[in-house]
C-alpha cells in the first residue's frame, strides 16, 4: 500500500490522465505524467512530467525510477512500453491485460470463453476472408480493425459481402474482425473497480447515447430492471476477476430484446477509466478516477453512493464555445479540459447535471 505523497506514474497526457491526477492530488498522492505530446492537457495538473516517445527505453527507465507505481490513461499505449516499465516498477493493470484488450479478436475470444454473450464474430485477414465472413454471419455487419480503434475510428458498416471486401481495403488491409450487427434496445455500460485484494465495486448501470460513434450523453440510472442491472454488474465482476485486473475498467454492453424481457450482449471492454463514467465525479461519493487511484495504490476501494439522477453531456468540438451557458444552470457542473483547438469530434469537456426528482 502506497503512503500519502507517493508518486503514481501515468502513461498518457489526455483528459483522462488529467482527471486521474486531480483525483490523486485530493488523496495526497503525487502524479508524474509521461506523454509524447508536449502540449498534453494533463501536464497542467501534474507534479512532474516527461515528454518522450513511448519507445524511448532510456526515458522510460528514468520515469520508472521517479515513481512508485505505473498506470495508464488509455489502452492504446504500446504493450511493449508497459512491459519495459514492468521490469522496473509495478504496472497496474498488468501489461498482459493491456495486450489482450488491445486486440479486438483476442478480447472477444476471452469474453466468449467465460460464457458471456457477444456479437457473432469472425477474424478477417484478407478480402476473401472478409467476403466469406460476411456471407457466414449475414449483413448488416461491422468490419473493425483489430487494433487501435476508438470513437468509431477503424470500422466500417457493411451491407453486403462485396462491401466487406471493399471495406477491408479501405481499412488498409490490416488484420480485422467482422462482427454481426446487434439489434439493440439501448447501449449501457458498467464501470467497475477491482482492488489488489480482489474486491470489486461497481458503479450503477449507465445508459449511453452516441452520435457519429462518439459518446454524446450518459444518464444514470439506466432504463433497466433491477435484474438486468445486477446481471450487468455480475458480468463486469466476472471479467475483472478472470483477468486478475487491478484498477477501473468499463464494460460496454447492448441491451437486446428477448421475448418480454432483455438480455445483455458485451460489445467491448475498456481497460481504463471511461467516458461513460465521468458522471461519477460530481454524481457519486467516490469517482471512477479516485477508485482507479485507490486500486493501483493498493488502498481500499470506496463504496460509491449515487447523488440522485445524473446526466453527463460531452462538449464535442465547437460546443465548448457555448460552455458558459452551463455556469448558471441549476445542478450543473462544468469540466473543461484545456485541449486547445476545438476540432470536430474532439472531446473538449463535459457537463454533469444532478437532475431533479
Amino acid at each position: 500500500m502506497l503512503k500519502p505523497e507517493s508518486t503514481i506514474g501515468i502513461l498518457g497526457g489526455g483528459q483522462l490522465g488529467r482527471m486521474l491526477a486531480m483525483a490523486a492530488a485530493r488523496l495526497g498522492l503525487r502524479c508524474h505524467i509521461y506523454s509524447p505530446e508536449a502540449d498534453s492537457c494533463a501536464f497542467d495538473v501534474a507534479d512532474a512530467v516527461t515528454v518522450a516517445a513511448y519507445d524511448d527505453e532510456a526515458a522510460l527507465a528514468r520515469f520508472a525510477e521517479a515513481v512508485d507505481v505505473v498506470t495508464y490513461e488509455f489502452e492504446n499505449v504500446p504493450a511493449q512500453t508497459a512491459a519495459v516499465l514492468a521490469a522496473h516498477r509495478e504496472v497496474q493493470p498488468d501489461p498482459q491485460v493491456l495486450a489482450k484488450t488491445q486486440d479486438r479478436l483476442i478480447e472477444k475470444q476471452a469474453i466468449a470463453a467465460l460464457g458471456i454473450a457477444t456479437a457473432p464474430f469472425r477474424p478477417v485477414d484478407s478480402a476473401i476472408e472478409a467476403f466469406a465472413a460476411a456471407a457466414a454471419l449475414g449483413v448488416p455487419a461491422v468490419l473493425k480493425t483489430r487494433r487501435l480503434g476508438y470513437d468509431g475510428k477503424g470500422q466500417r458498416m457493411i451491407g453486403s459481402a462485396d462491401e466487406a471486401a471493399m471495406a477491408f481495403a479501405a481499412l488498409g488491409e490490416v488484420p480485422c474482425i467482422l462482427e454481426g450487427f446487434v439489434r439493440f434496445e439501448r447501449e449501457v455500460s458498467v464501470v467497475a473497480a477491482r482492488g489488489v485484494d480482489g474486491t470489486v465495486a461497481c458503479f450503477d448501470l449507465t445508459e449511453n447515447e452516441h452520435r457519429d460513434h462518439i459518446l454524446r450523453r450518459s444518464i444514470v440510472p439506466a432504463t433497466a430492471s433491477a435484474a438486468l442491472e445486477q446481471e450487468a454488474q455480475r458480468i463486469a465482476e466476472r471479467i475483472a476477476t478472470a483477468f486478475d485486473y487491478v484498477g477501473v475498467l468499463a464494460v460496454e454492453m447492448f441491451a437486446v430484446r428477448d421475448g418480454a424481457g432483455e438480455i445483455l450482449v458485451v460489445n467491448e471492454i475498456a481497460p481504463r477509466v471511461h467516458n461513460s463514467g465521468h458522471w461519477t465525479i460530481d454524481g457519486a461519493t467516490v469517482s471512477q478516477f479516485e477508485q482507479h487511484i485507490r486500486a493501483v495504490a493498493g488502498w481500499p476501494l470506496g463504496q460509491p453512493v449515487r447523488h440522485g439522477r445524473v446526466e453527463m453531456l460531452n462538449l464535442i468540438g465547437s460546443e465548448v464555445n457555448d460552455a458558459a451557458r452551463w455556469l448558471t444552470a441549476p445542478g450543473a457542473c462544468v469540466h473543461l479540459y484545456r485541449k486547445g483547438e476545438a476540432r470536430p469530434g474532439r472531446k473538449m469537456g463535459h457537463i454533469t447535471r444532478i437532475l431533479p426528482g
